[in-house]
């Protein structure tokens, strides 16, 4: 049985309140922590830069998965890695040579995403597959937090899954986009095993029962 990891999004969480935030879905089973990084050009909303990543590495214990949703990624890849993140994701639409971007962030000895935006097809990635250690399927159009779940990626889901276990490597098939307890058991029953949820985790009074219910809405699935 795939083990299913969450990773809480910071978009979503009180930055007046993000270390205890954090820390406390860190506490009740947090798997990575999940940054969204938006530059205002790729994605209409501007968001965060290395110096949060940087922050968040002083106190969290937990793999920093950060979500590049930004132009010309090679120029700022350094910096991310350098801040401390783990993951580095990329979007293929904003990558002109993909294959040296997914190189660059090894050249850093982090692990590489890419990430494929709703009306992105899976073939863009099928001559990288085998380069990469995530790949991050968006059921949402990426910029904004709380929107509804788009139920066409669940196709895409399940052909990411097949792409991938045909690969012979072990990478993570994550999920962006309105997953909650309902959506959850969806995504996973189609192959993903990393779930992204921002609102319905920190946009919650009771973040701990938040990420319990997600986590026993696919537990056996």
């Amino acid at each position: 049985m795939r083990k299913i990891l969450i990773a809480p999004s910071i978009l979503s969480a009180d930055l007046l309140k993000l270390k205890e935030q954090v820390q406390l879905a860190e506490e009740n089973g947090a798997d990575f922590i999940h940054v969204d990084v938006m530059d205002g050009n790729f994605v209409p909303n501007l968001t965060f830069g290395p110096n949060m990543v940087k922050a968040l590495k002083q106190f969290s214990k937990i793999p920093l998965d950060v979500h590049l949703m930004i132009s010309n990624p090679d120029f700022h890849i350094e910096h991310y890695a350098k801040a401390g993140a783990d993951i580095i994701t990329v979007h293929v639409e904003a990558c002109t040579h993909l294959h040296r971007t997914i190189q660059t962030v090894h050249d850093f000895g982090k692990k590489a995403g890419v990430s494929l935006n709703p009306a992105t097809s899976l073939s863009s990635v099928e001559e990288i597959i085998g380069e990469i250690d995530l790949l991050l399927i968006m059921t949402v159009n990426p910029g904004f937090g709380g929107q509804k779940f788009i139920r066409k990626g669940l196709q895409k889901i399940n052909k990411a899954r097949e792409m991938i276990n045909n690969s012979g490597k072990d990478i993570y098939l994550e999920v962006d986009g309105g997953i909650n307890r309902e959506t959850a058991p969806e995504v996973v029953k189609q192959g993903a095993n990393v779930l992204v949820a921002g609102n319905a985790i920190f946009g919650q009074n009771d973040i701990a029962a938040a990420i319990r219910n997600i986590k026993e809405s696919v537990t056996g699935l």
